[in-house]
């Protein structure tokens, strides 16, 4: 099976060439957050504070991470507080959530609209560590390591979960 690199922020083009079961290499500038600070977000969505607080969501993914010295790693993307906040967050321009766990169906319908994705990663912190090249504090950050990042990496593997209304699960 051959794996191919696909750069964020996304192209609805590239998104639609994306099945369930691929495995994919994701480069480029990506979003970190996690329960604690992704409902804070979709706050700044409601309110229109995004651009003024230099986040542009366009095309973009979002890692259900925390960011910590010791590395990132995925955490369970169907707690409420993360699947609650996919459909505004999406809405908003997410085009690829990545994590782990399987979603409500209504959530992979609500990708196949928007044209979105989720996408599982392993629980190898290690490996994303090495893979991370920087990364910034954009919001919250009297969360510490739950606050929003955003990080530049390059080849997070990963594999596509749920895409054009099907998913693994």
């Amino acid at each position: 099976m051959e794996i191919r690199t696909i750069t964020a922020p996304f192209t609805p083009e590239v998104l639609a060439t994306l099945k369930v079961g691929d495995i994919v290499n994701v480069s480029g500038t990506i979003f970190a957050g996690r329960d604690a600070v992704l409902p804070k977000i979709v706050d700044m969505i409601d309110q229109g504070t995004l651009a003024e607080n230099g986040i542009d969501l366009q095309g973009g993914v979002i890692f259900h991470t925390a960011v910590s010295p010791a590395g990132v790693g995925p955490t369970s993307s169907n707690k409420l507080e993360i699947e609650g906040t996919m459909p505004q967050l999406t809405k908003a321009g997410i085009r690829m959530h990545l994590g782990k766990g399987a979603l409500k169906k209504e959530t992979v319908e609500m990708f196949k609209e928007y044209g979105a994705v989720f996408a599982v990663i392993a629980p190898v912190t290690a490996l994303l560590n090495s893979k991370v090249l920087e990364k910034k504090c954009l919001a919250h950050p009297e969360l510490g390591m739950e606050a929003f990042y955003e990080l530049k990496v390059k080849e997070f593997p990963c594999i596509i979960a749920a895409a054009n209304g099907e998913s693994m699960f």
